[in-house]
């Protein structure tokens, strides 16, 4: 089951819970990614994240932050996230996920509070401590999202849209302008711009000069964007990003592990599974056969 294409390319559109409703509720671990590390992704879509146990480090834009047991994030629109523990500690956690589409297509009014309050020019997240009254409002609401989908009984979409929109109104009412310039929005314009060409063409032979030029930027500005706001370099995302869609290939499919590193984008069998092994600590077919639990088919740290 994959119920957000989290590997696929970073824009498209998640495989929501309910069938036409644009809501994304699960719990997730991150146990269930290689390394503790989710791979940078964006969205359309804004996100809310409720932490249950544990902690981890989370990335939005290049700036990153500590969520600790009990707090949470919410991050805006098209924002460049991930969670990771580089000491592999675990963390759970709820992640609801909205798209904008759930307001509706003819509601201008609503339409343009949403294209302003979750558009490029205001804050690209916000903490959520329960310490703070309207913020503990707002994660008892994640809470309460996740149990009605997930209840003993069919989710009831009529709440589950009103505790949506009244979640992204309550996090509408305390967003700020950001901080910057224009020149800042062209930045990240430019970031997505590569890493969704990277998502697009894993598959295929890619050089930096390829990535550099599907940002409209030179090599060296390629890898300076890189390790200042992705943190590492663009061939070792490229890399991580097809050892990624390699575990998402050996978990879910009967492929060979020589179909798997032909079609990740590796050009020696021998070369994928050293990597993989030196990366992952196992060789593929011994991954394939790790018992999985069910979260790890459709991971979600944000």
């Amino acid at each position: 089951m994959k119920n957000l294409e989290v590997f696929s390319d970073l824009s498209e559109r998640l495989n929501y819970n309910l069938p036409e409703l644009p809501l994304y509720v699960r719990k997730g671990s991150l146990n269930q990614f290689e390394n503790f590390e989710a791979a940078a992704h964006w969205h359309s879509d804004v996100e809310f994240i409720y932490i249950l146990e544990g902690s981890m480090e989370y990335s939005v834009n290049g700036q990153t932050v500590s969520l600790e047991q009990g707090n949470g994030i919410f991050v805006n629109s098209h924002r460049l996230h991930f969670g990771f523990s580089h000491t592999h500690c675990n963390c759970s956690f709820i992640v609801i996920v909205i798209h904008s589409s759930l307001i509706g297509e003819g509601a201008s009014l609503i339409r343009a509070y949403w294209e302003e309050k979750f558009g490029p020019n205001m804050d690209d997240f916000v903490l959520l401590a329960e310490q703070i009254s309207w913020q503990q409002e707002i994660l008892l609401s994640i809470q309460a999202i996740y149990a009605e989908m997930h209840n003993s009984f069919a989710p009831n979409p009529f709440r589950l849209t009103s505790q949506a929109l009244s979640l992204c109104a309550g996090i509408g009412d305390h967003l700020q302008p950001k901080v910057g310039d224009i020149h800042d929005v062209q930045l990240w314009t430019n970031i997505q711009k590569m890493t969704r060409f990277i998502h697009q063409n894993y598959e295929q032979k890619i050089t930096l000069e390829d990535i550099a030029s599907s940002g409209a930027v030179c090599r060296s500005r390629c890898c300076t964007l890189f390790n200042k706001y992705v943190g590492q370099t663009p061939n070792n995302y490229l890399t991580r990003y097809r050892l990624h869609k390699s575990c998402e290939m050996l978990r879910e499919t009967k492929r060979s592990v020589s179909e798997i590193a032909l079609a990740c984008g590796f050009q020696s069998v021998s070369y994928f599974s050293s990597l993989f092994r030196k990366q992952i600590g196992l060789v593929p077919l011994a991954y394939r056969k790790k018992d999985f639990p069910q979260s790890a088919i459709s991971p979600r740290p944000g």
